[in-house]
């Protein structure tokens, strides 16, 4: 009986704690204003540039030849078409899709 409240002590101390660091972080936060970081902007137009460019049809053929290559197996399936055209498809015209619609909400 004394180990459980023993044990029932410690998780009482072990939430308290918990809910303290939790005010704490609420308290000492700063504001974050949308649009007014530019801390991912390189990061952003490097990718948006390899998937747009020479990525984008890199990761397009590797698609295609593995379709091919499930076909010559012998494997014929419409996903072995579709995949690829799909693949093409968002990387031609699902990044700047993707773009605007993130550069508008923001």
């Amino acid at each position: 009986m004394q180990s459980l409240l023993k044990s029932a002590g410690r998780a009482e101390a072990a939430m308290f704690a918990i809910v303290l660091l939790a005010l704490a972080l609420v308290m000492f936060a700063a504001p974050a204003f949308a649009g007014a970081d530019a801390t991912f902007d390189t990061a952003e137009n490097t990718f948006t540039g390899f998937l747009e460019g020479s990525g984008g049809r890199i990761i397009t053929i590797l698609s295609l030849v593995g379709g091919i290559v499930g076909l010559a197996s012998g494997r014929f399936s419409l996903g072995q078409i579709a995949i690829p055209v799909g693949v093409g498809v968002g990387a031609g015209t699902g990044i700047p899709i993707v773009t605007s619609t993130v550069t508008a909400t923001i």
